[in-house]
């Protein structure tokens, strides 16, 4: 894995949207950048020229050779809106080792937001808080960009999920099919993260969930016998993790695939991510789901 994109490195720059430039450049690095397109006209074909169009659209090369007139026709590339949504409950901060679950939300939020702005997309920004939920509609414009980064430094997750009575912002302006990223540890008591999954649904839009997880919460990874703490409910318990790994992976795994095949099924993209692995499989999940909105 490039430095560039090692989380510890990135996370350690207090400015996201300098983090930002540094893991899309650096993913862009390694990869096609063909593959990456950018606003603009992409050439699409040739054919004949007919009375009443523009003259501006003839290719003198092409009469040169042929010593006919042909238009240069080209596909406008089609941009979209992307609206990426934070959970910001009180789950988002659980740690492992020097930073949260939060940090890491924040991290992959502004590098979606600044390869999207690099698409020429509206980025908007939904943070699910317990109070409500912080909106920025989509806009496509620098400044929008630098006011998303600093909204994002601003989440402090606290309190349990935003209750359905905030989701009307979640609707607020949408007139076409979206892209909504959705980034959250889908900590919930009463399917209420799959209740507004469903919601969303509704509207047809295309939707990715990344289901951020860290490596102590899969290994069960804590020494010796040890509290737990909900940190949305304050509820504790005390077990010994020599005895209950085993079966605490059995019933993490089985939770994960039902998570999976509910979402699969709802024709939701779901992916997990570990707070220690880099984004490159992610901003490659963002440009596959977003090739399926253009026209």
């Amino acid at each position: 894995m490039s430095k560039l994109l090692d989380p510890k490195i990135l996370m350690a720059i207090k400015d996201l949207s300098l983090s930002a430039k540094m893991t899309i450049d650096g993913f862009m690095n390694g990869i096609n950048k063909s593959t990456v397109k950018g606003p603009g006209l992409e050439f699409s074909q040739y054919r004949s020229y007919q009375p009443g169009d523009d003259l501006r659209s003839l290719d003198w090369k092409m009469f040169a050779r042929s010593d006919r007139y042909y238009i240069r026709e080209s596909e406008v590339e089609t941009n979209i809106a992307v609206r990426i949504l934070i959970d910001a409950s009180a789950s988002m901060n659980h740690n492992d080792g020097d930073f949260t679950k939060i940090d890491y939300a924040k991290y992959l939020g502004a590098s979606l937001a600044y390869l999207a702005n690099l698409q020429g997309d509206a980025i908007g920004l939904y943070v699910l808080k317990n109070s409500g939920i912080f909106s920025m509609t989509p806009r496509q414009d620098y400044q929008h960009l630098a006011r998303l980064f600093y909204q994002l430094e601003q989440i402090h997750p606290d309190g349990t999920f935003t209750k359905p009575i905030h989701y009307k912002e979640l609707f607020a302006g949408a007139q076409k099919r979206e892209l909504l990223i959705f980034v959250t540890d889908l900590y919930q008591k009463d399917d209420e993260i799959i209740k507004l999954l469903d919601t969303l649904n509704t509207l047809r839009h295309e939707i990715v969930v990344f289901h951020i997880l860290s490596r102590n919460e899969l290994d069960l990874d804590f020494k010796g016998y040890t509290n737990f703490e909900d940190l949305e409910t304050g509820e504790t318990i005390q077990i010994d993790q020599s005895k209950a790994r085993k079966d605490y992976q059995h019933k993490l795994n089985a939770y994960l695939e039902n998570t999976r095949i509910q979402l699969l099924d709802r024709r939701i993209f779901y992916r997990t991510i570990t707070t220690d692995e880099a984004l490159d499989q992610a901003l490659r999940d963002f440009l596959k789901q977003r090739s399926k909105l253009r026209i």
